[in-house]
């Protein structure tokens, strides 16, 4: 939809929250219903009794009229997108106990930054700088969690450490990265798919582009899948995101996205070789910090051993009783990342005061101690 014509729709009482940043989406739903998701106190009820049924179908006729399209018991679905905002609407033929929306606001704003990561507890020092360093030595790197953990702004925000020279371009089927805009003086193509474009149509185009980065969108879809394996196999430096309740489990869930008979091993086999870093977000309501917390949970290293098995080397592990696992990378990913210039030491992470603290060995071994002094390890 053309911004300058979507800027002009009355939001009405629902424009109170479009202009706080720490709304993220609101839902309007059960014939009065408003629920808003935050980035500080996660999904919760407001009460405003102005937003009702009458008010969202004023909405959705502005926006199915100015997009020239009909919303009715025939067209029961409605879909509008500016640059910052996505509205979604259920006609009441189909939802039953009233018209259903979903606003998502997907601002052209870096949100995260590594004191903030930190100072939050999203992610320790340690593991953040072994991050960026993958980030800088090109790793491939697939981001996983659940709806509204914050996989998209943790993958924006590592898109914003990469070189300022290497060409970035973003292929989105809805748009959410906004790094042209946020950017506006680097080298980066944002390309958007459609029902004319597909995901394989703008990744021929894309490579032709010659990026060194490609951001792909949200892995949903078998073609999707394709088009993360093309783009690692053909050279390139990918950054995604995907569904998945673990990092280890990132291959597999590519797998079953396929819906082919495309044998198992062999493909695997392809990913671990390809993408070097699985990371697992997760947003929870923090009983120990009284807030909704993000956090990093868990992130894998994927390679193929020496007899070309898939294996994976689980270098950070958060349970939800504060149990923690470390493990520094292999051989193999030092390997790779020297390649590319960047050396990680012999062993790079240091353990803080836990009840289960974890002295990280070289090379995947890991040790439990149980003391309270801080080790740099």
């Amino acid at each position: 939809m053309n911004d300058a014509i979507f800027s002009q729709l009355d939001f009405g009482p629902i424009e109170e929250f479009l202009r706080v940043d720490d709304v993220t989406d609101i839902s309007y739903s059960n014939g009065g219903q408003v629920w808003l998701k935050t980035l500080s106190r996660g999904v919760y009820k407001v009460e405003r009794p102005e937003i009702n049924n009458a008010l969202m179908e004023k909405l959705a006729f502005q926006c199915s009229n100015v997009m020239g399209k009909t919303f009715n018991m025939a067209h029961p679905f409605l879909d509008a997108e500016s640059t910052e905002l996505r509205l979604n609407f259920v006609h009441d033929s189909i939802a039953t106990n009233g018209i259903a929306c979903l606003i998502r606001k997907t601002p052209a704003k870096i949100r995260l930054n590594k004191e903030k990561l930190i100072n939050e507890k999203y992610v320790s020092e340690d593991l953040l700088d072994f991050l960026l360093q993958c980030v800088q030595g090109h790793a491939n790197i697939i981001v996983s969690g659940e709806t509204g953990s914050g996989k998209t702004e943790l993958v924006k925000y590592l898109a914003s450490t990469t070189k300022e020279d290497e060409k970035i371009i973003s292929i989105e089927d809805t748009l959410e990265l906004h790094l042209d805009r946020i950017f506006p003086h680097r080298d980066i193509v944002a390309m958007k798919t459609n029902n004319i474009a597909s995901y394989s149509d703008v990744l021929v185009t894309c490579m032709r582009q010659n990026p060194i980065w490609i951001l792909l969108s949200e892995v949903r879809s078998a073609e999707a899948v394709l088009a993360v394996r093309n783009s690692i196999s053909s050279g390139h430096h990918i950054l995604s995101t995907i569904h998945s309740d673990k990092a280890s489990s990132i291959p597999m869930r590519m797998y079953s996205l396929l819906e082919t008979n495309q044998d198992v091993e062999q493909f695997l086999t392809t990913i671990h070789r390809y993408i070097q870093i699985g990371v697992y977000v997760k947003g929870y309501m923090s009983k120990e910090l009284g807030r909704f917390q993000r956090e990093i949970m868990e992130i894998c290293e994927f390679y193929v051993d020496d007899n070309n098995e898939a294996q994976v080397n689980t270098i950070f592990q958060k349970s939800m009783d504060g149990k923690m696992s470390l493990n520094n990378p292999t051989q193999h990913l030092r390997d790779y990342l020297s390649i590319q210039g960047v050396i990680l030491p012999e062993t790079i992470f240091r353990t803080e005061n836990t009840t289960n603290k974890v002295s990280a060995l070289p090379n995947g071994a890991t040790t439990t101690l149980n003391q309270t002094a801080v080790d740099t390890i």
